[in-house]
């Protein structure tokens, strides 16, 4: 293992001293907060540097950049969409740094570009994806990023002719988007980054070849952060959702026939449950909702005498949340994730069961999409061990076709997988995943990697990483525990850890660690965690309540300061799952976890890998900065505290495949490196 000699980069105390609810709080790095600072550039200057000189010195880090490409550099498919006889797709081939936008006529066309981001000669990290092609087939919609910006360009494409066509939507964030019956024009809610009206929610109408300047607007949902207007397109009709969370979350719908001179006609006013409705190409309205439903139901939304409306049921509440749903043909599909196992559900329009669609345990499948007209659906699949694979499946069948797939270089038939059980601090059964070569899963210790989500309501199912399968090979145990936040056992599940119960997710995670530990799987020396995003708050949770569990922690993209999280970009949408500190209940849920408060001075911490960017716009880089300036000063062991900062990394999964590459080397460098991992 390599030991840095050099100190880390000083970081310079400007103590800021606020009294909160009552409780004095310290903030030493908040000037780590002003991102085009001067002084912060400097000091992310100096952080690459240290950053670098430990990473560049392991001697074994060029043969994983061998690996890691062989892993990457594939064949890929994704975004993939039909529309009559074609398939529009994004597709990467080995060698090209970014996809393209590709069409495939038939199940056995060629695959044909139209849109490659190397064409724009604007470098490497411009990127492009399909959204949404007209009724007719003719038009694409298609968004291209900058690195991994939040916010994109919005683009239109004609099919038949091959060409781009000039009505452009400025780089901003698209909120909703629909093509008119004719394909002549569009109907859009777009937040331009230079326009001085950003928070303006309206509905405009855009003919195709006119002005933008002459566009009409349809319908004014109101201003402010809190405000938001999606758009469902039918046949026909419009449907309008404007959600608020000015105070209490609402959501109003509208519905809309297109080029009425009335205005739209409001279904559901003031709601305070979800309601997502799909227009039927025969007039009726199918929508998922959690009204009366925590785990969610489909239901039809029927007009009674007068304004009333009716929620006839189709598909039931059945304790087990839907994932996902759509109509194809005559049929609706439903995707749980029940008994910890994938599932899809076939009803017909009126709610009878006609079946399922067949699915292997330890496999997971996503609906993609299915248009109504279609006589087939779209959907994902993969495992643990298995890359994605891209399947359809006739509406009037019953098997699963592959469409695509990933030819990664990986032997999954080496590896399997176990689920074990352990018990948590408050005695709740919790289920986990181990995967890993069978002498691995009969004993131990080993060098373990282990991560969780616990959040949103969003389960872990088995899905394949290149990170998580590279550590595979070089005979490390794999661990997913299924800790509490998700939705793996319903809506109670979720609950059980969301807002002031938070930290019932971290106890789960560290004591799958502890029931590692205990059984002999693996050690402290020989354990690491990783998690990015809601789960790079979970591992920087983890280490600071309990660092002498892990030898090292990489940590993506993460949430970290809890106080002042909602205070930037779109956090504070997150406050029914976090809280806020501007509450007092919450505030003090929040002040006894929040990671950056809760690291200690002259205190032993594990090896730490902090990875973000200025680009991300969700999970704030002021987070990682001021967490590894807290760590750097607070350490007292030899375990290196690194930051890996790029100006062009962002939250979305966009960077071209060199820097890709060269990002997953350097974590994987620093993982083999702290486990002593054989490469």
């Amino acid at each position: 293992m390599h030991i840095l000699r050099d100190a880390p980069p000083h970081s310079e105390v400007k103590a800021v001293t606020e009294i909160m609810h009552g409780v004095s709080i310290v903030d030493p790095y908040r000037w780590l907060e002003e991102q085009e600072s001067p002084s912060t550039r400097e000091w992310i200057r100096a952080q690459t540097r240290y950053s670098r000189s430990y990473l560049d010195s392991i001697a074994i880090r060029g043969r994983i950049r061998e690996r890691i490409r062989e892993l990457l550099d594939v064949e890929t498919y994704d975004s993939l969409q039909k529309v009559g006889n074609s398939y529009l797709f994004r597709k990467r081939v080995p060698l090209q740094e970014q996809p393209c936008i590709c069409l495939r006529e038939g199940l056995d066309g060629e695959d044909e570009v139209l849109i490659d981001p190397s064409w724009r000669g604007s470098g490497p990290y411009t990127a492009v994806k399909p959204l949404q092609v007209s009724p007719d087939g003719r038009l694409l919609l298609y968004e291209v990023k900058e690195g991994g910006e939040r916010s994109g360009t919005f683009e239109l494409f004609n099919i038949q002719t091959r060409q781009k066509l000039p009505d452009t939507l400025s780089r901003g964030y698209l909120r909703g988007f629909a093509f008119s019956p004719d394909s002549k024009s569009f109907y859009y809610v777009h937040e331009p980054l230079d326009s001085k009206k950003s928070h303006r929610q309206a509905v405009y109408k855009h003919v195709l070849g006119s002005d933008f300047a002459k566009d009409i607007e349809t319908f004014f949902a109101g201003e402010g952060e809190g405000v938001r207007v999606h758009i469902v397109s039918g046949r026909q009709e419009l449907c309008l959702l404007v959600t608020s969370w000015t105070k209490d979350t609402s959501t109003d719908i509208y519905l809309w026939r297109f080029d009425d001179r009335e205005e739209p006609v409001p279904l559901v006013t003031h709601a305070k449950y979800f309601l997502g409705p799909i227009l039927l190409d025969n007039g009726r309205i199918l929508a998922i909702t959690d009204r009366s439903a925590p785990n969610f139901r489909i239901v039809e939304l029927r007009w009674m005498e007068g304004p009333e409306l009716e929620f006839r049921e189709v598909v039931p509440d059945s304790g087990s949340p839907i994932q996902n749903w759509c109509v194809v043909g005559e049929k609706l599909f439903v995707s749980y994730f029940r008994k910890l196992r994938s599932e899809i559900q076939i009803f017909d329009l009126s709610g009878r069961r006609l079946g399922e669609i067949p699915i292997d345990d330890g496999v997971t499948v996503r609906l993609l999409n299915g248009r109504q007209d279609a006589d087939e659906i779209l959907l994902e699949r993969e495992s643990f061990t298995t890359p994605i694979q891209i399947c359809r499946h006739a509406t009037s069948g019953r098997q699963i076709g592959v469409w695509a797939q990933r030819t990664t270089p990986f032997d999954s038939h080496r590896f399997h997988h176990a689920r074990v059980w352990f018990r948590s601090k408050d005695g709740t059964e919790i289920p986990m995943s181990l995967v890993g070569v069978p002498s691995v899963l009969e004993k131990g210790p080993h060098p373990t990697i282990m991560t969780a989500y616990g959040g949103y309501g969003i389960p872990m199912t088995p899905q394949f990483s290149v990170l998580v399968g590279f550590l595979l090979e070089r005979g490390c145990l794999f661990a997913l525990p299924n800790i509490r936040g998700g939705s793996e056992f319903g809506a109670e599940w979720h609950n059980a850890a969301k807002r002031r119960n938070r930290q019932v997710a971290f106890d789960d995670f560290l004591s799958a660690a502890e029931w590692l530990i205990r059984t002999g799987r693996s050690e402290p020396k020989k354990l690491a965690i990783f998690g990015g995003s809601n789960s790079g708050l979970l591992v920087g949770s983890a280490m600071t309540q309990r660092p002498e569990l892990f030898r090292a922690v990489l940590c993506i993209a993460p949430v970290l300061d809890m106080l002042r999280y909602h205070l930037f970009d779109d956090a504070q949408l997150w406050e029914e799952e976090f809280g806020t500190s501007a509450d007092a209940a919450d505030f003090a849920a929040l002040v006894e976890y929040s990671p950056y408060h809760t690291v200690k001075d002259k205190t032993s911490y594990p090896a730490t890998f902090m990875v973000s960017g200025d680009n991300d716009q969700k999970c704030n880089p002021l987070h990682a900065r001021k967490m590894t300036a807290r760590l750097q000063a607070a350490n007292t062991s030899e375990n290196p505290v690194l930051l890996d900062y790029s100006s062009q990394r962002g939250h979305s999964p966009v960077l071209p495949l060199t820097d890709r590459v060269e990002a997953l080397t350097d974590r994987l460098a620093f993982l083999c490196d702290q486990l002593g991992l054989p490469v």
